[in-house]
């Protein structure tokens, strides 16, 4: 026998226990964007532009693809691409424009 009845109420006649509402909380906003990056051949090509760009204002990750020449920048809004592009280029690379 189940402990609640078709009219709402538990066997001992009172009113059944409803589940709390859900709640529904709205997660960090999160900006990804893809720039090419040239001059990258390496290992340590990938780490220091990962370094460089991780150290930004904002900037949540950061993804080095060598082979293709690309950068995936997550933050927590559009990253500011002047100081993008001067963190790129002080590490040694060109940052030469969004994909």
């Amino acid at each position: 026998m189940s402990c609640c009845s078709t009219n709402a109420t538990n066997a001992t006649g009172s009113a059944a226990a409803t589940a709390p509402a859900a709640v529904v909380t709205a997660g960090p906003v999160v900006v990804t964007t893809v720039y090419a990056v040239a001059g990258m051949t390496c290992g340590h090509c990938e780490q220091s532009v990962t370094a460089a760009v991780s150290a930004l204002p904002g900037v949540t990750a950061v993804g080095v693809d060598v082979a293709a020449g690309l950068v995936t920048v997550s933050a927590e809004s559009a990253p500011d691409e002047a100081a993008l592009r001067a963190a790129v280029d002080d590490a040694g690379y060109e940052l030469t424009g969004r994909v």
